[in-house]
C-alpha cells in the first residue's frame, strides 16, 4: 500500500469504529456484529503499529490503552471550583429551600430534576473537540489527571459529533459502574479466591486510578453527564474569568448532541409539587435502574437565575440533592474506644459487628460525646440499629432493648485520657471532653503536626502517620517546629528511610518556608481558624507580630469571626507554649508576614473624587480590607447606591436590590477583577 492509501485506510476505520462506538452506545443501535466490528479494530491496531508516524491519541485503538502509568498520577487545578451540593433529606427542608430561593428571585422558577447517581465525579476537558485531559473532582479545587483511563471508557467521546461544539468545553460527570458488571466481577473474585469489592461506587473510584489502562478498559464503566461549562476564551490561561452559562436543560441537550450518555430520566418540573411526585417515583422505581443511585438532585433550570443566586464556599445555592431515606440494619456493640483529636477532644467510638450497610462494609461509627451515649442509653453487647447519614457517614439511631443481655455493662464515658492518662475536662457550654495535657499528649502533638503538613496548610509531602510517630518515639520531633532542624544524618539511621525519601522530605521541608502567610496561620491550628478566617486574619493584619497584639473588639469587626474565634484567637496568643512555638517558626524562616507585589499600586488619581458602593464577597481581598484600602487611596465609599454613586463594586453573593438598582441608575458595575485592572498601575 502507498503512504496515501494507509492515510486514508487509517481515516476511514477510525470513522467507522466511532460511528459504531456511537451507535451502539448512544442510540442502542449495533450496526455490525462484534465479530466485524473486533476485525476492523484489529486492522487499524496494526496498521497503527507498522506506521507508528500515524499514530493518534483519539484514535478508537486507544481506548484499550497503550501506556501503562507511573505510581502516580499529576496534580491539575480545575479551571472552575466542582462544588459539593447541599442535602436535603424531607420535604419539608425542599420547601425551606424553596423559600430561601424566592428571597432573590421574584420571577416563576422552573427546577430540573435529575437522578443522582453513586460514582465517581470527573472533569473531562475538550479542546476543538477533542479530548484533552479528564480530572478527577479531588477536594474540588485540584484533582488526578486519569485522561488515559477515561479514554478507555467506551461512552466517553474522545472525538465530538457535530461540528457546532464551541472550541474550549467542560463535561462534569459521574463514573459509574452497572451493578451487573459489579457483581459479576465479585462473582469472579469469589472464585479466584480473592477479597470482594466494598461497593459499585468505590469500584468505579479505583478503576479511574488504576496504574494500566487496559485494566481500566476491562471494566464496563459508564460516563453520565450532569453539567457542561464553557469557558471564556481567557480561561486557555486558567484565569477566574466567568464560563459562559447554558440552562441545566440546554446543557444536557447539547451534550447529547455531541455525543454523550444523557439518561433519559431528567424532567422540568413547574413547581415543587412536580418535584415531589419525581421524588416518591424513583424512590420506588430506582431499585430497578442499571446503576446505583441515592437521591435526586433539584436545580433551577434558569442560568440568570443561578447567576443571581451564586454559590455558598462549599455549594451552589441554586442545587440540592434529596437523599433517600437511608438502609437500615442491626448489629452488635462490641465495644467502645476513645480517639484523642490535635484540639485534644475526645472522641468515642462504637466497634461493631462487621455488617453490610447501603453497599459497603461497616465496623466503626462515630458517638460523637458523652451526651449521644447517654442519649442512646448504651450497654455493651447491645443490638444497634445503623444507617448511613447521607449514604456515606454510618451512625447508630436506635437500640433494641428487647434484645437486651440481662449482664450487659453499661458504656460509661471515660475520665482520663486514653493516650496519656490526664483527667478530662468540659466545659458547661461544649458538648465534648477534651484533654488537657495539650504540650505532651502524645496523640495530640501527633494530629497538630499532621494538621501542620496538611496540603491546605505547609504541604509537606512524605510524612506519613507512621513516620511522624517514628520521629516522635525516637526524640527527634516535639512539635512541628522540630521538623525543620532535621539532618540527613538523624534521619539515614531510622528503619524504612531510604535515602530518596529523605532527600525528598527534607526537600518539601525546604519549600514549604514559602507557603503563604495565610496557610502558615491555619497550619499552626488555633482552635476553630480554618482556612477562610485564617485569609481574614491575615489579609487585615498583614503579620503575625499585629494579630498577636491585637484585642476583642478589633477581632470580631472582621468578616466571619464571632466572639468564640476572637476568644480562642485571644486565647492562642496568650499561652507562652505557643508564643515559643512560634518564634521557633520564624526563626526557621517561615513566612509570618503578607508579602506585597511591590509592581503593583493604586492610583491616587485615578480613585481620588470617586465614590464607591461595594457588595458581596471576594476571593482576594475582604469586603472590609477591599474599602479600607479605597479609602487610603483617596476614593470614598458608601452603602447605599445614589447618583452621585460613580461604581459599584460586585462580587460574589452580590445582593440582587444594590444590582437592579445601579442598572436603573446607569451605575458602571465592576468585578473584582475588573476593578483591580482599571485602578492597578504597574511600575
Amino acid at each position: 500500500m502507498s503512504k496515501q492509501s494507509i492515510i486514508e485506510r487509517i481515516s476511514t476505520l477510525r470513522t467507522l469504529l466511532e460511528k459504531y462506538n456511537h451507535h451502539y452506545y448512544h442510540l442502542d443501535e449495533c450496526l455490525v456484529s462484534d465479530q466485524e466490528f473486533d476485525a476492523l479494530l484489529a486492522e487499524l491496531e496494526n496498521l497503527e503499529q507498522d506506521h507508528p508516524e500515524f499514530q493518534d491519541s483519539s484514535s478508537p485503538t486507544q481506548r484499550v490503552g497503550a501506556q501503562h502509568l507511573e505510581n502516580h498520577f499529576s496534580t491539575v487545578k480545575h479551571r472552575y471550583k466542582m462544588y459539593s451540593l447541599s442535602n436535603t433529606y424531607s420535604k419539608e427542608e425542599l420547601k425551606d429551600w424553596q423559600k430561601r430561593l424566592h428571597k432573590h428571585i421574584n420571577s416563576e422558577i422552573t427546577y430540573n430534576c435529575e437522578l443522582k447517581y453513586d460514582g465517581a465525579s470527573i472533569s473531562i476537558w475538550y479542546e476543538n473537540g477533542k479530548l484533552s485531559k479528564a480530572i478527577t473532582r479531588g477536594d474540588g479545587l485540584q484533582g488526578d489527571d486519569v485522561t488515559l483511563n477515561v479514554k478507555t471508557i467506551k461512552d466517553v467521546p474522545k472525538q465530538l459529533q457535530g461540528n457546532n461544539y464551541p472550541n474550549l468545553l467542560e463535561i462534569r460527570a459521574e463514573i459509574v459502574l452497572p451493578i451487573a458488571d459489579f457483581n459479576q466481577m465479585n462473582q469472579e473474585r469469589q472464585t479466584q479466591g480473592l477479597p470482594l469489592y466494598a461497593n459499585p461506587r468505590n469500584t468505579a473510584s479505583g478503576s479511574l486510578k488504576l496504574k494500566d489502562p487496559k485494566q481500566t478498559a476491562k471494566r464496563a464503566l459508564s460516563c453520565l453527564v450532569y453539567a457542561v461549562i464553557i469557558p471564556s476564551e481567557k480561561q486557555r490561561n486558567l484565569d477566574q474569568d466567568k464560563p459562559v452559562i447554558l440552562n441545566q436543560n440546554e446543557q444536557l441537550q447539547k451534550a447529547s448532541q455531541w455525543g454523550f450518555n444523557i439518561p433519559n430520566h431528567h424532567i422540568l418540573a413547574n413547581s415543587l409539587q412536580e418535584v415531589h411526585k419525581y421524588i416518591d417515583y424513583w424512590d420506588k422505581e430506582r431499585k430497578s435502574l442499571p446503576y446505583e443511585t441515592d437521591g435526586i438532585v433539584i436545580k433551577i433550570n434558569d442560568a440568570e437565575q443561578q447567576r443571581i443566586l451564586g454559590y455558598t464556599s462549599k455549594a451552589p445555592k441554586w442545587a440540592v440533592a434529596y437523599k433517600f431515606k437511608a438502609e437500615k440494619v442491626l448489629t452488635v456493640l462490641e465495644s467502645v474506644s476513645y480517639q484523642v483529636g490535635r484540639t485534644g477532644a475526645i472522641t468515642p467510638v462504637a466497634n461493631l459487628k462487621a455488617v453490610s450497610v447501603s453497599g459497603s462494609i461497616v465496623k466503626r461509627a462515630s458517638l460523637h460525646n458523652e451526651d449521644q451515649i447517654q442519649q442512646l442509653d448504651l450497654y455493651l453487647k447491645d443490638h444497634v440499629y445503623l444507617e448511613k447519614g447521607g449514604e456515606i457517614i454510618p451512625k447508630i439511631t436506635a437500640v433494641d432493648i428487647s434484645r437486651r443481655l440481662d449482664n450487659a455493662q453499661k458504656v460509661e464515658f471515660i475520665e482520663n485520657c486514653p493516650d496519656c492518662n490526664t483527667p478530662l475536662v468540659k466545659q458547661e457550654d461544649q458538648a465534648q471532653h477534651y484533654c488537657p495535657n495539650e504540650i505532651k499528649c502524645p496523640a495530640q502533638q501527633l494530629g497538630k503536626i499532621d494538621h501542620f503538613i496538611s496540603r491546605k496548610a505547609l504541604d509537606i509531602d512524605g510524612l506519613g502517620t507512621e513516620t511522624l510517630q517514628l520521629l516522635l518515639k525516637e526524640g527527634l520531633i516535639v512539635d512541628a517546629s522540630d521538623l525543620y532542624q532535621l539532618k540527613y544524618e538523624q534521619l539515614i539511621s531510622l528503619d524504612r528511610m531510604a535515602q530518596k525519601s529523605i532527600t525528598n522530605l527534607l526537600e518539601a521541608i525546604e519549600k514549604s518556608k514559602s507557603i503563604p502567610f495565610e496557610r502558615v496561620l491555619f497550619g499552626i491550628g488555633i482552635r476553630f481558624v480554618g482556612e477562610t478566617v485564617s485569609q481574614n486574619l491575615a489579609q487585615h493584619y498583614k503579620s503575625i507580630e499585629a494579630l498577636k497584639n491585637t484585642d476583642f473588639e478589633t477581632l470580631i469587626n472582621i468578616d466571619d469571626i464571632g466572639k468564640r474565634i476572637a476568644a480562642s484567637v485571644l486565647s492562642y496568643f496568650s499561652d507562652q507554649n505557643n508564643l515559643c512555638f512560634l518564634d521557633k517558626l520564624v526563626k526557621a524562616g517561615l513566612q509570618f508576614k503578607v508579602i506585597e507585589d511591590n509592581s503593583k499600586k493604586f492610583s491616587n488619581a485615578l480613585l481620588k473624587g470617586s465614590t464607591f458602593v461595594v457588595t458581596g464577597s471576594f476571593s482576594s481581598i475582604s469586603r472590609e480590607n477591599l474599602k479600607k484600602l479605597i479609602k487610603d487611596h483617596s476614593g470614598k465609599v458608601t452603602t447605599s447606591l445614589s447618583s452621585k454613586t460613580n461604581y459599584l463594586i460586585a462580587g460574589e453573593k452580590a445582593g440582587d436590590s444594590k444590582l437592579s438598582k445601579a442598572k436603573k441608575l446607569e451605575i458602571p458595575i465592576l468585578s473584582e477583577k475588573t476593578f483591580f485592572e482599571q485602578f492597578i498601575t504597574l511600575e
